[in-house]
């Protein structure tokens, strides 16, 4: 006999998958931060490669489920659109801090802080919006944590224009520019990729209100 009970409570799987993609990505950025704040000869890849790891299984596993499932909770293409701009949270934040490790001799000194700021409450907000996503639709929430996000977007790309003004009009050599220059597009891209994400959960919530 069917059972619409079974079949709604494999549809909490979906949310369970897409929250722990949500989780690896605010970890993969906390891992980030934390190789901003640790001494240079001290620092280690291997906090994202186990966050990216985990993200590729569950990125797997949300895919395999969405082929065995007939009705899912929300719509297949909206599911596949938030776990490929997840996955991509960690991919970038790895991409960074194998920039970092490279040539550590031009970014002595640097000043991250508010960048890290920013970063935390983007990873934060990203978490706290897919989560939304299993209590059901509210638009307000919704549109305001997305505002949130577009708001410390904003700020990042202004922040990144001031650190590239001083740089442009600093004395250094070609490649220190060009490697800080490539350093902060990558870390305005993790920041970009956040609120790609938040799009998406906007865009869904929209959808179904």
């Amino acid at each position: 006999m069917f059972s619409l009970q079974k079949m709604l409570s494999k549809d909490e799987h979906f949310f369970t998958l897409m929250e722990g993609s949500a989780e690896e990505a605010r970890r993969s950025i906390l891992s980030l931060i934390e190789v901003v704040k640790t001494a240079e000869e001290k620092r280690s890849l291997e906090g994202f490669v186990q966050s990216r790891r985990k993200e590729k299984r569950l990125t797997e596993q949300l895919t395999e489920h969405l082929c065995k499932t007939f009705m899912t909770p929300l719509e297949r293409e909206d599911i596949e659109a938030l776990s490929a701009a997840l996955y991509k949270i960690p991919k970038t934040a790895e991409k960074f801090a194998e920039r970092l490790l490279l040539a550590p001799q031009h970014v002595r000194g640097l000043q991250l802080k508010r960048q890290m700021g920013m970063l935390e409450m983007a990873a934060d907000t990203v978490l706290r919006m897919v989560k939304e996503l299993r209590k059901g639709v509210n638009l307000e929430t919704v549109k305001s944590q997305n505002a949130q996000l577009q708001q410390i977007e904003g700020e990042a790309d202004e922040l990144m224009l001031e650190i590239l003004r001083e740089l442009y009009n600093g004395d250094h050599g070609a490649t220190h520019l060009v490697f800080q220059k490539d350093l902060f597009e990558l870390l305005e891209k993790v920041c970009d990729r956040c609120r790609d994400v938040g799009n998406i959960v906007f865009h869904i919530v929209l959808k179904n209100s």
